[in-house]
């Protein structure tokens, strides 16, 4: 048992599988010959699923991490700038309703309660911005259209904190060749067609139909929603929440902009229908735009027609995929000598667009613990499945505050959704916490968070939330402070509406000259 890990076997490739390889290939410098081979087993034959267009802060230090030139990825991956999403019609309904969540803090987070003062200046008609517009510059700058840098801005620098919108496919043909090439990823290309155990139930070898048998110390499973190695093979079973969040089926399409200078949202945009929501992401070429629903509350024929009547007259050109979605995640993430990570994991729905971000952490965690020898592994496995089973406990939380916190009555979806029994008890208690004080760091003690206190924040006062500080009267004590964060706040957004280029504008220059790199 106390064989050296010398072999790591990925099966599957798409962006899990080469951001896995990656990361472990640049930690641990597999191309400069350290006696840790990396091999990469890819079907020929399975195309990419590609939902998951959108990414989070966290992008940026992968890409670093990996030695990937930012020019290069926005020029290879049809990529364009993210800076948070935009929620419209999810509290009421109604045209004029929408709230933001940045990608940056609120203006003065850390020294002052500036949700509490916000809500009290709002109920004395004090103020009138949302809670995002008066504590964060960022909802101008998407308003505006305007990117979170200028082209004087060196790679992965930021004036406003920023994630990216791709094209999935081709990020994972770019990862490929970066990895295979620079990185000493060995690539394979073929179809697995049998899984070698040994005694233990540890994986020997998988038997492919091109390649023959291709053993291995650890293995990875990449291989999508089948989730061939450690759900088909080891048995691990599905946990699923279709109970907690009711999406579960998803209509994408591909939409051309209309003339080639068309404006490009640096933000998801989001917005409810009667029975889920349409996702609309711009890249550089085309928009990704896509209705997510719950088959239980609607029709896929009236989903079609929720999705049409998004798009426009061009919808009947276009050509409709159906995607299912199995809200859920195995019960285990890391069984024996096999861990799963990416949609083989689990998938839950592509609000907030945890899925990418999933596959980041478990690359990382992959990479910097990978076991030293068998001896150990089952320590790393118990301390990888702790850490995830948590993660993804956070995630559906924060999913399923969005729909809590609806007010819309206008389809039995909504309104199960606000339903008790379908929420988690840890949410519960959170928003029980929250009617007295509001989110803060203190609310969340482990060092595996997926979204802080300010994201919470975000949420919570976009949908009319209220907190009750009549017990808690100290936290309106600092209305010096926390004027003066609100008046710099405004002076930030007369400032990068000046300066700032549209996110069209600066793509284009990106293209043509490249950023400065670091």
């Amino acid at each position: 048992m106390n064989n050296k890990i010398t072999s790591v076997v990925i099966v599957g490739g798409g962006t899990a599988g080469w951001i896995t390889a990656g990361r472990i290939a640049a930690h641990h410098r597999t191309a400069t010959g350290n006696n840790l081979k990396i091999t990469l087993i890819e079907s020929p034959n399975i195309p990419i699923i590609g939902v998951g267009e959108g990414t989070w802060p966290t992008m940026r230090s992968t890409l670093m991490k990996l030695g990937i030139s930012e020019t290069d990825f926005i020029r290879e991956c049809d990529a364009s700038f993210k800076q948070g999403a935009k929620f419209a019609r999810w509290v009421t309904g109604t045209p004029d309703d929408f709230y933001y969540h940045p990608l940056m803090l609120p203006q003065g987070f850390g020294k002052t309660n500036m949700a509490a003062h916000w809500q009290e200046l709002r109920n004395q008609q004090k103020l009138q911005q949302s809670f995002s517009a008066a504590t964060c510059f960022q909802e101008s700058l998407c308003e505006s259209g305007l990117a979170p840098k200028m082209i004087t801005t060196p790679e992965f620098n930021a004036v406003a904190n920023y994630a990216y919108h791709l094209n999935a496919g081709k990020f994972s043909v770019f990862l490929q060749k970066h990895c295979s090439e620079k990185l000493g990823v060995q690539h394979v290309l073929a179809d697995v067609t049998g899984v070698n155990l040994a005694d233990n139930d540890d994986i020997l070898s998988v038997t492919t139909e091109q390649a023959g048998v291709i053993s291995g110390d650890l293995f990875i499973d990449c291989s999508g929603f089948q989730s061939l190695l450690l759900g088909q093979h080891l048995q691990v079973p599905f946990v699923d929440y279709k109970d907690v969040l009711f999406i579960d089926s998803a209509l994408a399409v591909q939409v051309p902009y209309e003339t080639e200078d068309a404006p490009i949202a640096s933000h998801t945009i989001s917005t409810a229908q009667d029975a889920g929501w349409i996702w609309d992401i711009g890249l550089v070429h085309r928009r990704g735009v896509g209705h997510v629903y719950s088959s239980r509350h609607t029709t896929e024929e009236q989903a079609m027609e929720r999705l049409q009547s998004y798009v426009g007259h061009t919808f009947n050109n276009l050509s409709v995929r159906k995607i299912p979605i199995h809200c859920g995640h195995r019960k285990l993430f890391w069984k024996n000598n096999c861990v799963a990570v990416g949609l083989s994991a689990g998938f839950l729905e592509p609000l907030e667009a945890s899925a990418i971000v999933l596959v980041e952490l478990s690359a990382s965690m992959i990479a910097e613990q990978l076991p030293a020898c068998r001896d150990v592994m089952d320590i790393v496995a118990k301390r990888f499945n702790d850490t995830f089973t948590y993660r993804w406990a956070r995630i559906i939380d924060f999913l399923k505050l969005h729909y809590i916190l609806s007010k819309r009555t206008d389809n039995a979806f909504w309104v199960d959704n606000r339903d008790p029994s379908t929420i988690p008890d840890s949410l519960q208690e959170l928003i029980k916490l929250w009617r007295y004080h509001p989110p803060g760091d203190q609310d969340f003690t482990s060092n595996n968070e997926v979204f802080p206190a300010a994201s919470y924040q975000y949420v919570l006062y976009g949908m009319g939330f209220e907190t009750d500080y009549s017990c808690s009267q100290h936290l309106l004590r600092d209305h010096a402070v926390a004027r003066e964060q609100f008046d710099k706040n405004q002076k930030n957004i007369e400032q990068v509406l000046r300066s700032l280029p549209s996110n069209r504008e600066l793509l284009n220059k990106i293209h043509l000259h490249g950023l400065q790199t670091i």
